[in-house]
């Protein structure tokens, strides 16, 4: 037999590349550091590795909560968050004699402050990163940091761009095929278990997540299941994301209480002086969120806000101008014909009557006074202007959500903003709530005599 001289060659399967994890890096944008400790420790417990002092902390206590912080996770990589802009040099310092691996500077910063903070780096063994928030060229700007030594660029989107649905992931990957493997590329705001595997897809080799850790009733459930998304490379759903046309804010609207809201407009919208009709029961709370059709009228008289139940639209809201009248608008068959179009609630600077039938009915109608007293229908007004309601200004369009609390205005202007921090707003409180269920209390939680006014 002869045997044939023909080399052959085996192919095997080439694997694909795979990046190492990114390590997760919790940032504390909290104010009290014991807290801010006992909410990084159940991060830890569910694989975060990198424990950053986040400004507001910083700013709070100090550099007493990177001491704190190095003292309590001696071996993990603890961050600065100092967003520092002057000073560099010495910033650097501050922070790397506290503890600190990392401090992190604002990528504005001049030229000479980062290339200040870069030796100092270097002289006490710390990394140095470079914060892109509010950077108007960031790609540029991250080949600028490189050359100068910057160890760490971070992509970044703050809270308060966060709220404008600002998307983090967006120029990560410009940047991370900008600058060489020599730099690590960060992502930060607003990531969590489903933007985390874009983040990192996109390029980043760090993942920061603040408020979806910090807020979070587990932490530790919560870091684990980021870290579950980016081994697995799948996504995996948190919650529901706002999505920024009218179905999706009606969503948000309805989530929140007017008195989050409230808190997100800085104690400004609420409607005075009026009261409910029907209160709400536990089958069926009173709620409702919706567009304003607008009304003014005059004393008595009940035909333009009639007509607007023509005028409205399924779940807007008749907001109605009567001058505070004595003498009744609205009623029962008003109600009835708003129940049959599918308006969501009736709101009067005025009066109603009917009481007790508008509350079997169970609809939202709030007013200012209930008579007996109809008045009559003169045909005077108008439909769809600006009107001045229960002391608030009332574009046609406003958003005006209501529950057993009250009523707020949200100008239609800024409603997104303002649904997104009226839901930062109940996630910090259900953190709260979460707090005072395992046995604190709200005064404990907060630190309040701590913060009492210094006299003196």
């Amino acid at each position: 037999m002869v045997q044939s001289s023909q080399t052959h060659t085996v192919i095997t399967a080439v694997k694909p590349v795979m990046r190492d994890l990114p390590p997760l890096q919790i940032a504390l944008d909290l104010m009290n550091i014991d807290r801010a400790i006992e909410i990084a420790k159940e991060a830890v417990a569910g694989g975060a590795t990198w424990i950053e002092a986040g400004t507001p902390l910083i700013k709070s206590e100090g550099m007493n909560a990177v001491r704190k912080l190095r003292k309590t996770f001696p071996d993990l990589t603890i961050v600065a968050d100092m967003k520092t802009c002057d000073a560099g040099s010495v910033e650097v310092e501050m922070a790397a004699r506290a503890g600190a691996n990392v401090v992190f500077m604002l990528g504005i910063s001049d030229d000479s402050s980062v290339r200040e903070a870069v030796l100092a780096g270097k002289k006490y063994g710390v990394k140095v990163g470079a914060d892109l928030i509010d950077v108007k060229d960031p790609i540029n700007r991250a080949i600028e940091l490189e050359k100068m030594g910057i160890d760490i660029i971070c992509s970044h989107v703050g809270l308060d761009q966060q709220v404008l649905g600002v998307n983090p992931i967006d120029v990560v990957a410009k940047i991370s095929e900008a600058c060489s493997p020599n730099v690590i590329i960060a992502a930060a705001g607003g990531l969590n278990s489903e933007t985390a595997v874009k983040a990192f897809e996109a390029g980043a080799q760090l993942i920061i997540v603040g408020g979806a850790l910090y807020k979070s009733p587990s932490p530790e459930n919560t870091a684990r299941t980021i870290l579950k998304a980016l081994k697995t490379g799948k996504p995996i759903k948190t919650r529901d994301f706002i999505k920024y046309d009218e179905a999706h804010l009606i969503d948000a609207f309805m989530k929140v209480s007017t008195c989050n809201i409230s808190d997100a407009m800085h104690k400004k919208g609420e409607m005075r002086g009026l009261k409910p009709v029907w209160g709400g029961n536990p089958k069926k709370p009173l709620k409702f969120a919706g567009r304003a059709v607008t009304v003014r009228t005059y004393s008595g008289d009940w035909s333009k806000p009639v007509e607007a139940i023509d005028h409205a639209k399924p779940g807007e809201v008749i907001v109605i101008d009567s001058c505070e009248s004595e003498i009744a608008c609205w009623g029962e068959l008003a109600t009835n014909s708003c129940i049959s179009q599918g308006v969501a609630a009736v709101i009067i600077d005025g009066a109603a009557r009917d009481i007790d039938d508008i509350r079997k009915l169970e609809f939202p109608v709030f007013a200012r006074h209930f008579t007996p007293t109809a008045g009559e229908n003169r045909g005077l007004g108008e439909i769809n202007v600006a009107i001045e309601c229960a002391t608030q200004h009332v574009e046609p369009g406003d958003w005006i959500i209501g529950d057993e609390s009250g009523i707020v205005v949200v100008p239609k202007k800024i409603a997104m903003e303002m649904a997104n921090r009226a839901i930062d707003v109940k996630e910090k409180e259900d953190r709260v709530r979460e707090e005072i269920r395992r046995g604190s209390t709200l005064s404990r939680v907060l630190k309040l005599k701590k913060w009492d006014k210094v006299i003196g």
